[in-house]
């Protein structure tokens, strides 16, 4: 059976690794060119086609008409995309007679669209997954074929979070696989009813709201550290990364951003709810920091107030 391969990043790297150790037929690997602005902290893909002299694509519209009639001389009797980050057309859709699945990470059809792994975070869930299903022309809309359960604990990441998900991802295709050869994997529609979706996150988005709860604050903080842009707040008119943070839960006696006290433990702030104590430090263009240095370096004091620009 020939397989094209639609992937990148961590989940990619091993679902593509799976299927050459399961000894598939891969007739074509279309991945990105990885972009210089982006911290590149994943494996690549690529580089895993080119060690195995895959024929191996970089197309800048996976879907223009041209591409589409590469993968359609390729023959693939199935497409899988891995976290591939283009939509594709009804027209390649069309080409494999078995389908084209989709990895997604999460538990379909909750977190459709982009960042499903930071979205969970920042929502505060305690559980998420990968979902294997067929890719229709709406995103993250088709049947079912599997999913795999994954705990998010209080003190994950949105990296230690992905980690989890990727060494699931390669689980669920070693689950899964062998049952699409056979014709016998499952296939059940989602309840569009239940479908929650998200869209994609920038940088700005990690702008930090003292008036929320501090909980709400920290589950920010942990959804978009390294290696992604960060959650900021500012300090005498700079932009002030919060790479680490801790709730601590009594309520501070001060206005929402102001400084309550500095301890061994880190800066503490008050929120709406609790206070976040912050605990590893950036201003912009210096060197981060642990809290205690940063406040010793910057002079930091109490009743000093985050969040004016």
């Amino acid at each position: 059976m020939k397989l094209a391969i639609f992937a990148y990043q961590d989940v990619g790297y091993e679902c593509l690794d799976f299927l050459l150790r399961s000894g598939a037929d891969i007739c074509a690997v279309v991945t990105h060119v990885d972009d210089p602005k982006e911290d590149i902290w994943f494996r690549s893909v690529a580089e895993l086609a080119r060690s195995r002299k895959l024929p191996l694509y970089f197309p800048e519209n996976p879907n223009a008409a041209d591409f589409v009639d590469t993968i359609r001389r390729a023959g693939p009797e199935l497409i899988f995309s891995f976290y591939y980050r283009r939509i594709l057309s009804s027209e390649m859709l069309s080409i494999p007679r078995l389908g084209a699945l989709n990895l997604h990470g999460s538990l379909l059809p909750r977190y459709r669209g982009r960042a499903p792994v930071n979205w969970a975070i920042v929502n505060g869930e305690t559980e998420t997954g990968v979902t294997l299903h067929y890719m229709v022309e709406k995103a993250d809309a088709g049947d079912i074929v599997a999913q795999r359960r994954v705990r998010i604990d209080f003190d994950d990441t949105a990296l230690t979070l992905y980690r989890k998900l990727t060494r699931a991802a390669r689980e669920l295709m070693a689950e899964t696989y062998p049952l699409l050869v056979a014709g016998r994997a499952p296939r059940r529609p989602q309840d569009h009813a239940l479908a929650t979706k998200f869209g994609g996150r920038g940088p700005d988005d990690g702008r930090i709201d003292w008036r929320r709860p501090a909980v709400e604050i920290y589950n920010l903080v942990r959804a978009v550290t390294h290696p992604y842009p960060g959650a900021f707040t500012f300090l005498r008119g700079k932009k002030l990364f919060v790479w680490k943070a801790a709730v601590d839960r009594q309520d501070g006696d001060a206005d929402a951003g102001g400084v309550l006290s500095l301890n061994e433990n880190g800066v503490r702030v008050a929120a709406s709810e609790g206070v976040l104590v912050l605990q590893q430090l950036q201003l912009e263009r210096e060197a981060e920091l642990p809290a205690s240095d940063f406040a010793a370096k910057y002079r930091l004091v109490s009743g000093e107030i985050l969040g004016e620009c």
